[in-house]
Parts: structure tokens; C-alpha cells; sequence
């Protein structure tokens, strides 16, 4: 299995790993969302914006996340990401998610380990290079001639 993502230049100026992806809605439609590969990330979280752009339900989150500017109020949202596979196939993660509330909490959403834990994730910047590598697939590291 293979996923792939790309570098993005983002609005503030500064090129990421990202995975295009897509969010269940809660009126059974999907939202393209681009996720930030954060391989530091314990959780996938979704920023406020998103959020109400969906109208998901969302109960208060057992526990409140935070980063380096402390922590923010924080939601727990029931859905599924659909991440692709090439040809049109793709691959779906139920579950549930965490989200904040705050707009100024989180710029981006992002994918976190608990779904890229299942994966070798390859983010290689100078090799132009986003993607996460499952079951059927695999990776070479070798040294250039």
C-alpha cells in the first residue's frame, strides 16, 4: 500500500509535507482536507476553521491537547478520513479524532500517529518526496555512486 503526499507551500511562505485527503461530513458528504505529515504528532487534530465547516458532533475531549504554545480547548469528532492510494482507490480511517475549538490553536490539520504509526512515513524534502508505505510495498536506503 502505498500513499502518496506532496510539499505545499503554505500561506505563510513555507513548504510542508502534506497528504490530500477527505473527511466524512456529517451530511454524508467529503470535504477535501490537506493533512500536515507531523511524524512528532501523538494524534491527528483538526483546526477550528474545519471544523465548523463540517457541523460534525463533537463531545468535550477526555484530555486537552496542546503543543508548544500550551494547551487549547480540544473536541472529540466521530468520523472518517479517506487518504488515497493511486488510481482512484482509496483507504478509509474511522475513529475518533480530536479537534480544536480555538482558531488561533492550530493553522493546519494534521495527521497524526495514531494513523501514521501503521506506516513507514518517508518525508524527504530534498528528494521531493511525501509518502506513507504499507503492506505490499517497501523502501530502499542506499548510498549514491
Amino acid at each position: 500500500m502505498l500513499i502518496r503526499g506532496l510539499w505545499t507551500l503554505c500561506d505563510d511562505g513555507i513548504v510542508r509535507p502534506v497528504i490530500e485527503s477527505e473527511v466524512l461530513c456529517a451530511d454524508g458528504s467529503w470535504l477535501r482536507v490537506e493533512l500536515l505529515v507531523d511524524v512528532g504528532a501523538d494524534r491527528t487534530v483538526f483546526c477550528a476553521p474545519i471544523l465548523a465547516t463540517w457541523a460534525l458532533p463533537h463531545l468535550p475531549a477526555p484530555n486537552q491537547l496542546g503543543g508548544v504554545g500550551g494547551t487549547a480547548s480540544t473536541v472529540s469528532i466521530a468520523t472518517q478520513i479517506r487518504l488515497p492510494l493511486g488510481g482512484g482507490a482509496t483507504i478509509a480511517f474511522q475513529g475518533s479524532f480530536a479537534g480544536f475549538t480555538q482558531v488561533d490553536a492550530l493553522d493546519m490539520c494534521i495527521l497524526g500517529r495514531d494513523i501514521t504509526n501503521l506506516f513507514a512515513v518517508v518525508v524527504d524534502r530534498p528528494g521531493d518526496v511525501v509518502c506513507m508505505i504499507g503492506k505490499g510495498h517497501r523502501y530502499t536506503i542506499a548510498k549514491q555512486p
